[in-house]
């Protein structure tokens, strides 16, 4: 008896999630919020980061665990401010990818389907994004500043 042929493999392995994350980044290296988020000037480390991740995930090789562990999803991503606006700019920017490799629809839909739920799994907080000057290292509302004992600052 055959083993079942993986995901990975009936969308076209490597080369189609190479694919969908140069697609992906092209239009994440233009996003005035999402661009930020990313440590590297370069995406590419990011990009092969996820490339080998959704690799993993939909049946490929296993080198992202095997480089980098557990995903730890929400973990790697506590550190950035992924508000509802950020999570939307993402998906914008991944829809576009996904329409772009122009998978079947029977291959299209689940890959999709995970990519929007893992997308609303990654926010982390409903704070606005600060705008004006930060005092504190949080965004200045306008409001008197207080000291820790109550008194005005």
């Amino acid at each position: 008896m055959s083993e079942p042929v993986s995901f990975y493999d009936q969308v076209g392995g490597m080369d189609t999630f190479r694919r969908l994350v140069d697609a992906f980044y092209r239009g994440v290296a233009t996003d005035e919020v999402l661009k930020p988020m990313y440590p590297e000037e370069d995406l590419g480390p990011a990009a092969a980061r996820l490339t080998l991740f959704l690799a993993q995930y939909w049946g490929g090789p296993t080198t992202y665990g095997a480089t980098r562990g557990h995903p730890r999803l929400r973990m790697r991503h506590m550190p950035f401010h992924v508000d509802p606006d950020a999570r939307d700019r993402w998906l914008r920017h991944m829809r576009a990818a996904v329409d772009e490799i122009a998978l079947p629809p029977a291959f299209e839909a689940p890959l999709w389907d995970y990519l929007e739920r893992a997308a609303y799994a990654m926010v982390n907080t409903f704070e606005a994004r600060g705008i004006g000057p930060q005092q504190n290292g949080r965004p200045d509302t306008g409001l008197p500043v207080r000291a820790a004992d109550g008194s005005p600052s």
